[in-house]
């Protein structure tokens, strides 16, 4: 739905030219939720005004539903521009209006009629849980309800793209928890594709389906969130699960493991240390709930060598967990054997055992707090 090729945006003064964007390749797939992550400076909203062209790139393609806009004259852009649905950080409303005026702006520049103005404004007012609100001015309202008057702005003419520009980061927690809760539900019942800017990871694992990083005007990483999560060298994953442990492997082998969904039930720490006869270090852990689904990653230490941690890596990798074995072991060009058919029946019977157990139990033990939602 959204595309942009070699996208580069270079703002020259006097004296000095700054590069904001440095061949940006971006693809968001239709009915997603994507958000750009980056630090103050990275080009997250010059790269968002481009998609619009509110900023006019220097170079590059941006494409939207199909349309390359950045090859449209001026009337064919203004007009899919009406179908681009945009809310800003700071709301940007009109003090002089009231709430359903402010809602109405885009339809009056649309030219629709007064009557159809009304009737698309209430509609939209009851979308955002407005309704009541209708005659309040912006000083009278929350910052919550004002993003929420910036949203039922931006869906004024129908669009079927929706951009948010650091729609959350002037909002508490539990309004910023209230306001993702309604882009997704939004999201779900008006088939929208979503781009989110932001600098907040809580946003990406509460609603985003894909997400990238961006630093220096350049996107060093993409995909979607699920992909991520089992990239051993993905920084996006690390910093969803900052595990916080320093990598020691003097005698020991040192292992993070992914775990997801139905993952998180199952005694996988317990049994390994139980069924092997090794001793297991937890060093960190952290569990999360990513786009509706729980998700963990937690780092042990087996001890021993690689070599002799083998067949209990294997084990891991045949419960479908994700495991990468940390430090300078030759891993990646490993293939460990699956555990022998008998410790694996010895494994059914302990399970049936430890039905009362659980890796969210073992990650709570070692790290108080980060399993509360396990």
């Amino acid at each position: 739905m959204i595309r942009t090729h070699a996208l580069t945006k270079v703002f020259r003064t006097r004296d000095r030219e700054v590069t904001a964007l440095d061949h940006v390749d971006l693809d968001v797939a239709e009915g997603e939720i994507f958000g750009v992550l980056g630090r103050s400076g990275a080009g997250k909203s010059t790269l968002i005004r481009c998609v619009n062209l509110l900023e006019r790139p220097t170079s590059g393609t941006v494409e939207v539903g199909g349309r390359e806009l950045t090859a449209l004259p001026s009337r064919e852009l203004r007009a899919e521009r009406l179908r681009i649905g945009m809310i800003f950080q700071h709301f940007n409303l009109l003090s002089s209006r009231d709430v359903a005026g402010n809602v109405a702006v885009p339809l009056e520049i649309a030219g629709v009629g007064r009557a159809e103005r009304g009737r698309k404004v209430a509609e939209l007012l009851d979308l955002v849980g407005l309704s009541a609100h209708a005659k309040a001015y912006p000083a009278q309202l929350s910052g919550g309800q004002k993003q929420r008057v910036g949203i039922a702005r931006a869906l004024a003419n129908d669009p079927r793209v929706l951009l948010c520009d650091e729609a959350t980061s002037a909002l508490d927690p539990e309004t910023t928890r209230s306001i993702l809760g309604l882009l997704r539900d939004l999201r779900t019942s008006l088939g929208l594709t979503i781009l989110l800017i932001t600098h907040e990871m809580d946003v990406v694992k509460s609603i985003c389906d894909s997400a990238a990083l961006m630093e220096d005007g350049c996107v060093v990483e993409s995909g979607t969130v699920a992909d991520l999560l089992t990239r051993p060298d993905s920084r996006l994953a690390r910093d969803m699960f900052p595990l916080g442990v320093p990598v020691d492997g003097k005698g020991a082998t040192v292992v993070d493991i992914t775990f997801r969904g139905e993952e998180t039930a199952h005694p996988f720490v317990s049994t390994l240390a139980r069924t092997y006869n090794v001793d297991v270090n937890i060093l960190g852990a952290a569990v999360e709930t990513v786009g509706g689904r729980q998700v963990g990653r937690m780092r042990i230490a087996l001890d021993g060598p690689f070599e002799q941690n083998v067949v209990p890596i294997g084990y891991l990798r045949e419960q479908g967990l994700q495991v990468d074995v940390l430090g300078d072991h030759p891993d990646a060009a490993f293939d460990a054997p699956a555990a022998p058919p008998v410790i694996g029946a010895q494994l059914t019977a302990r399970a049936t055992d430890l039905t009362d157990a659980s890796d969210a139990s073992d990650v709570a033990a070692a790290a108080p707090g980060l399993a509360k939602e396990a």
